[in-house]
């Protein structure tokens, strides 16, 4: 590849390449909106009826869980910065093509489950704020995927930009709860437990409903995974892409332990409501705020979880089409734009007709067991490498012992989460979304196309020479 194909955002082939214009501010708010989703409102009064006022404990070892696979996947970007994320890493440590393709598959999922919710969410929330009750909530659904579709087509550098915005929102949203709280800061203890649960103090079971806390907590932090796949459209990404993982998880961190203080500080934990939380806190602190900002906070909050979400979901399908595990026509880049415009508009297909189903809560419930899943051999993946000879290192690398914790906790959360998910329909539903995806892969005859895959790895190989 000459550098006059590069300045004109040209591949080897001659084809348009993504446009690699993603900065480190822009990259870290990425993944900050990520995981500040508006999940939060909620989360807060659940993790305090388990925790009690120590809620704030969940979030410190949460973090540390996550972390732990959040260094894994920056250790993986370093050396491999690529749109196929995790469908990539699972193809070079293990070279199986079929288990390439489910984990790729496996992580779209996720995302499109995310994106059909989050439409409906946003269309229920505009109904009822601008009254629009004569207008079908599956319509303004479908409006607002056209709208999200639309920023994602016009390019990257747009749909960053939206994100910043979205992020800076939704971020100014959990800020305003810790600047109307702080003046309670030291009202109420923070060290206090249920008393149904706590056993008089005793350490181990103090220990136990940390952990417990911890698991509840641990999805806040969600996000390293979407910042892998848009690495191929970062500046600098071997460097870049690490260093905003951890700055983003960090950044969360802070926000978010602030917030569980504020909240248990200004209600006693007993008395905050399992939903949206955080806005009677708001009402109790700032009775003079209008809860209308709140309600417009949020659907910021939810659509630029639905961008993220698909953002990566596109990417994800163009790396995978690039490694032929995908047709063709997914591994397209506009030639204006710059942006996988197939992609792009088969996952709005997609999502158009997931929020047409309505309440998809066992779908969502089963692509996090995916998730999970992914994360375990995204990590087992990482030991692979490490112990491959030849392979060259990143730019940041953790200690082997790293990804092996990291496999060790994500391996715990699906025990635990097959234990709480209320049943065996969101296990049933992940082991069917699996067996239907491998079945995909044997119709489709996917991974078949050996000279795509063979272009693809010389391609690697002489970038990385």
């Amino acid at each position: 590849m000459t550098a006059s194909d590069v300045a004109a955002g040209r591949g080897a082939d001659g084809e348009p390449t993504l446009d690699r214009s993603v900065t480190l501010f822009q990259i870290t708010l990425y993944g900050l909106g990520s995981m500040l989703g508006a999940g939060i409102y909620g989360l807060i009064g659940q993790a305090a009826g388990q925790l009690g006022s120590a809620v704030w404990m969940a979030f410190v070892v949460s973090m540390i869980a996550a972390m732990l696979t959040g260094l894994s996947y920056a250790n993986v970007v370093s050396r491999h910065p690529k749109a196929g994320g995790a469908a990539y890493v699972t193809q070079r440590a293990y070279g199986i093509p079929l288990l390439s393709y489910v984990v790729g598959l496996a992580v779209v999922c996720s995302g499109l489950t995310s994106i059909a919710t989050q439409s409906n969410v946003v269309a229920a929330s505009v109904q009822k704020l601008l009254g629009l009750t004569a207008i079908p909530v599956w319509i303004l659904a479908f409006g607002f995927l056209l709208l999200i579709a639309g920023i994602l087509l016009r390019g990257i550098k747009e749909s960053m930009w939206f994100n910043v915005l979205c992020t800076i929102i939704e971020a100014s949203g959990l800020l305003l709860v810790i600047a109307v709280s702080v003046s309670y800061w030291g009202t109420n203890p923070l060290i206090e437990f249920p008393p149904e649960a706590s056993h008089n103090g005793e350490l181990g079971t103090i220990a136990i409903l940390v952990m417990q806390g911890a698991v509840l907590t641990f999805f806040s932090f969600i996000g390293f995974e979407d910042m892998l796949n848009v690495s191929e459209e970062c500046k600098d990404a071997s460097r870049n892409v690490p260093l905003a993982i951890i700055l983003a998880m960090i950044g969360a961190t802070i926000i978010y332990m602030a917030v569980a203080i504020s909240a248990v500080s200004v209600m006693h934990y007993s008395e905050l409501p399992s939903e949206l939380a955080l806005v009677e806190v708001v009402k109790r602190a700032a009775p003079w705020f209008p809860p209308i900002i709140l309600s417009v906070v949020t659907i910021f909050a939810v659509s630029n979880t639905a961008l993220v979400n698909w953002i990566m979901g596109s990417r994800l399908l163009y790396g995978m089409s690039k490694q032929g595990l995908m047709p063709p026509v997914l591994g397209k880049v506009h030639p204006t734009r710059r942006t996988p415009h197939v992609a792009i508009l088969t996952l709005l297909v997609i999502c158009a007709v997931l929020s047409l189903l309505g309440d998809i809560k066992a779908l969502a419930q089963a692509t996090v067991l995916l998730l999970l899943t992914v994360f375990t051999v995204v990590n087992v993946a990482l030991i692979v490498l490490k112990k491959r000879p030849g392979e060259k290192p990143g730019r940041f690398e953790v200690p082997i012992i790293v990804p092996y914790l990291g496999a060790a906790v994500c391996a715990t959360l699906i025990v635990v989460r097959l234990f709480q998910s209320g049943g065996f329909a969101a296990p049933a539903i992940a082991f069917g979304l699996i067996a239907v995806i491998a079945a995909l892969y044997f119709v489709t005859g996917a991974g078949k196309d050996q000279e795509r895959l063979q272009r693809f790895i010389a391609q690697e190989e002489a970038a990385e020479a």
